[in-house]
């Protein structure tokens, strides 16, 4: 059973992007099951001696794609959106990074239009905002479980895509105009655009599943790469304030075609502390200097969107949550160094709201946001991580701190990162 599944284990951010460029090393496949390009993973490759080191940011294309032997996979529970999708291509081409014969995309994945942004951007304009990235995922995703969309496979034949873009777009024309009073789009443009599209990603279109499942049969390692985290999902997140697909281990399976009794391993990644972009409750949340300084010193701004993240303190309630809705078996923590400066640090071990004590995580959010957090306090360890290399040589007061988290998760930390780069990710024995 060789499939590994990565899940945020939080709000999303929590460096995941850099954990599967350090597991890609030992796998033959990396593929990504759900979201659009409204996620950014950030990774850091190391240049030649005396280089700095290249940062890229990827929205659409799995983080394997910097191992040379790796390929690459887009599964069908993706919405892709076809100019972030060749810009990227492009960046990395240019940065001679070999993407074809590397990269495959399912036939069944859904495209996103440009309707689904302007109704995504008008919708964030109002005063119900959720903080969505305006990148037009959720009204794809609305046009997929209405069985309206459109999808990859549609581009192959012109008259099955004009059919169908135009009864979409006359919808949406008219829902600009009447509702939003917003300019209509033009239906001929748009289908010359996607068959422009078309010839461009033809050479990476197949059939993921089938490929996904030979590779299996064969004894391959595919690594499976979730977007967001599991505190945004659909289903299980912070509802209203979440994502439109399932980051949890369990939409792995449904965004690849692969079948559950194939996964073997499934590692949570998990920030130091707690971030959060975009609106909604947000019980360990600091604006205060300690909630500046952990922005700052941790770079807290979005891959994607360039906005500063709310910060907080680590909340094991939510991470006791995150464990038992995904399975997690492991902990990948990252941004240790991040708390290097810090006399105290805390944790949160439980919730009281209405005068009594949680242990659990509510996902409504009336109750999520009356909770008050409780804390554990620990001793700063007051001194620089980045450069050590191995766990047992950490200060005691991080080990400490590592430690500590493990207990009260009741789950094994695997790995520590205290820095961007791949040599900055230390194993747990």
């Amino acid at each position: 059973m060789p499939v590994q599944v990565i899940v945020g284990a939080q709000w999303g951010d929590e460096g995941k992007g850099k954990i599967v460029d350090h597991l890609s090393e030992e796998v033959d496949i990396v593929a990504r099951y759900q979201g659009g390009a409204n996620a950014g993973h950030t990774v850091l490759i190391p240049g030649k001696k005396g280089e700095t080191p290249k940062q890229f940011v990827l929205h659409l294309i799995p983080s394997g794609i910097f191992h040379k032997h790796v390929t690459c996979v887009i599964g069908n529970g993706v919405v892709l959106d076809p100019v972030a999708l060749m810009t990227e291509i492009d960046e990395l081409t240019k940065a001679g990074i070999r993407i074809r014969g590397r990269l495959l995309i399912s036939h069944n994945a859904h495209l996103i239009m440009p309707y689904h942004k302007a109704l995504d951007s008008i919708r964030e304009q109002g005063s119900q905002k959720i903080g969505t990235t305006g990148r037009g995922i959720g009204p794809a995703y609305i046009d997929k479980y209405m069985r309206t969309g459109i999808r990859v496979v549609d581009l192959l034949d012109r008259d099955t895509l004009c059919t169908k873009l135009k009864q979409n777009i006359q919808e949406k024309n008219e829902l600009l105009k009447q509702i939003y009073h917003s300019d209509e789009l033009d239906v001929d443009a748009i289908i010359n655009q996607y068959q422009e599209f078309d010839k461009k990603i033809d050479e990476y279109v197949t059939d993921t599943s089938k490929f996904l499942n030979t590779a299996l049969a064969r004894r391959k390692k595919i690594l499976a790469e979730g977007a967001q985290g599991a505190l945004l999902d659909v289903d299980h997140g912070t509802y209203p304030y979440v994502t439109s697909s399932s980051p949890t281990s369990g939409g792995a399976c449904t965004g690849l075609g692969i079948p559950p009794t194939e996964i073997n391993s499934i590692v949570g990644v998990v920030k130091a502390y707690s971030t959060r972009v975009g609106n909604g409750p947000f019980p360990t949340e600091l604006n205060d200097a300690t909630g500046n300084a952990l922005r700052t010193i941790g770079g807290e701004f979005g891959a994607t969107t360039g906005r500063p993240r709310r910060c907080g303190w680590l909340d094991i309630v939510s991470l006791r949550y995150s464990i038992q809705i995904n399975g997690i078996q492991k902990f990948a923590i990252t941004k240790l160094d991040v708390l290097d400066d810090f006399d105290e640090i805390r944790i949160c071990t439980g919730f009281e709201v209405n005068g009594r004590t949680i242990s659990s995580f509510p996902t409504d959010v009336g109750t999520l946001e009356a909770v008050r957090p409780i804390y554990k306090t620990l001793k700063g360890w007051n001194s620089k991580t980045s450069e050590i290399r191995r766990y047992k040589d950490l200060p005691p007061a991080a080990r400490r701190y590592v430690e500590t988290i493990g207990s009260l998760a009741r789950t094994k930390i695997w790995m520590v990162s205290v820095g961007a780069r791949r040599d900055q990710t230390l194993v747990c024995r």
